[in-house]
């Protein structure tokens, strides 16, 4: 049973409905279940299908391919010497079928194009030369590696330029898919509890597959990440390894970024990270954009130079806080952690993220869905005096509204209903008056609370002017 994915669905049929011959890239994070879509969409039923073969040279992934048509009905011989010949051995296999629309499902792709393999060339020929030429035809191609798909072939400045007719962007499940996944596995999960597995594992279907109904949570997760014999004890190089074919500089880019939970400019992230800041830069950051593993988002107040780049990836960002603090290789290590201080500071800013993520929801349960609006950050200027007053001036998310108002979202995670006390009424009302005073706005300024619970009223509750909670979090757009 697929869950969600309705949009990118429609976009696979569509592609088959067409009268002409179409070229699909379907693209996303490692793990996030591009393969199975594709399946799924039809049934599990293709012209052809093939699957690159991982770190293999160009001869052995020609065997590969030789073995996928003979599996597809086609008589061969010997394996082809080069892609342009793999691919005339293709246009035979097409040319024979019956079928009224050919679907040739090409997965892993990024792994076939080993080094002098002229990998490029051959597709841009099969593409352009024929299949492009007929209108019976729709190419599907997949991999992991986005980079690579978006690089050599959506971004491709060659002979494949523009000649992608569809992109299909799979991204991760939103906490209502979870939900719904959750419910499939016959988990047992509390909407609570789904949000704590959301901000360890995110949304990614893989990760969330691997749950033991019959553990709670806490054991779940020591058996996936901890355990001696651990489901995803190498995930973080695999993942990385798996998605950039030149790792190195993308794990210094989120390690650096790891280390600054509001996020830094592309400034700060050089210096820090020790970077060159070139057109390599720039390319790594897009492709981690495109992965999902940052967000770009822009300061309130200023323009392009002020935009910051975000560590947003659950996963990693779960990494870096416990799995590789597991120093003594505890097995029970996420148990014991319950309830410490540590546990309640990665609660907070990893609920923080959860929002980000969820902007849409927010705005639903605002009512706000149909009035245009863009989100940003704000930091105060006079942030870094010594001045008790107006220390910790900062906004991780406000909603700029079309309607002359600004939602600032103050996002807590808490056990039960939020209590406003006078000293965060104080920091609210301060952070309130340093955006109006350092931006000049004159537009209204709403203070929206996000939390788990909601918000219990006394005498400083008023500061808040509409409250979100889980529930809302939940709801499908």
């Amino acid at each position: 049973m697929i869950i969600g994915r309705k949009k990118e669905i429609a976009q696979l049929r569509d592609a088959y409905d067409s009268e002409y011959s179409e070229f699909v890239a379907v693209y996303g994070r490692r793990r996030v279940g591009k393969t199975f879509l594709v399946r799924e969409a039809f049934n599990y039923k293709f012209t052809f299908q093939h699957a690159g073969l991982a770190k293999s040279n160009m001869r052995k992934q020609l065997i590969a391919w030789k073995s996928s048509l003979a599996d597809a009905g086609h008589k061969v011989g010997a394996a082809p010497k080069s892609w342009i010949e793999a691919f005339d051995m293709l246009k035979d296999l097409i040319r024979n079928s019956t079928e009224l629309k050919k679907i040739i499902f090409i997965d892993e792709m990024p792994w076939m194009d080993t080094k002098r393999s002229e990998f490029i060339p051959a597709l841009e020929y099969f593409w352009n030369g024929w299949a492009s030429g007929r209108k019976d035809i729709l190419l599907i191609i997949c991999g992991s590696a986005t980079s690579w798909i978006i690089n050599k072939v959506i971004k491709n400045h060659g002979g494949l330029h523009n000649r992608v007719t569809h992109k299909v962007h799979l991204k991760q499940f939103t906490l209502n898919e979870c939900q719904q996944y959750a419910d499939n596995l016959m988990l047992g999960m509390t909407q609570r509890q789904i949000l704590e597995c959301y901000m360890i594992m995110g949304g990614v279907p893989f990760y969330w597959s691997l749950l033991n109904r019959r553990l709670s949570l806490a054991q779940n997760i020591d058996s996936i990440f901890f355990d001696e014999d651990a489901a995803l004890k190498g995930e973080f190089d695999e993942l990385y390894s798996s998605l950039f074919r030149e790792p190195e500089s993308y794990i210094t880019i989120v390690t650096t970024l790891g280390k600054k939970k509001a996020g830094m400019t592309r400034e700060e992230l050089a210096r820090d990270g020790n970077l060159q800041e070139n057109g390599k830069l720039t390319q790594a950051l897009e492709d981690l954009e495109y992965c999902g593993f940052i967000r770009k988002y822009r300061q309130y107040g200023k323009k392009l130079k002020g935009t910051i780049f975000q560590l947003t990836d659950f996963y990693t960002l779960f990494y870096f806080k416990y799995i590789q603090n597991n120093e003594r290789g505890d097995h029970q290590f996420w148990s014991k952690s319950l309830n410490s201080p540590m546990h309640s500071t990665w609660c907070g800013l990893a609920f923080e993220r959860v929002c980000l993520l969820h902007v849409d929801q927010i705005k639903s349960a605002l009512s706000i869905g149909g009035v245009q609006s863009s989100e940003a950050s704000w930091v105060s200027t006079k942030n870094k005096t010594d001045n008790v007053s107006i220390r910790g001036a900062q906004i991780d998310l406000l909603i700029d509204r079309n309607d002359d108002v600004i939602d600032v979202c103050e996002m807590k995670y808490y056990a039960d209903e939020f209590v406003m006390d006078e000293n965060e009424a104080n920091r609210i009302n301060n952070r309130i008056l340093r955006l109006r005073e350092e931006t000049g706005t004159d537009k209204a300024i709403h203070v929206v609370l996000v939390t788990t619970k909601g918000l219990k009223r006394n005498a400083y509750s008023d500061v808040i002017q509409a409250v979100v909670t889980v529930s809302d979090l939940f709801r499908q757009n």
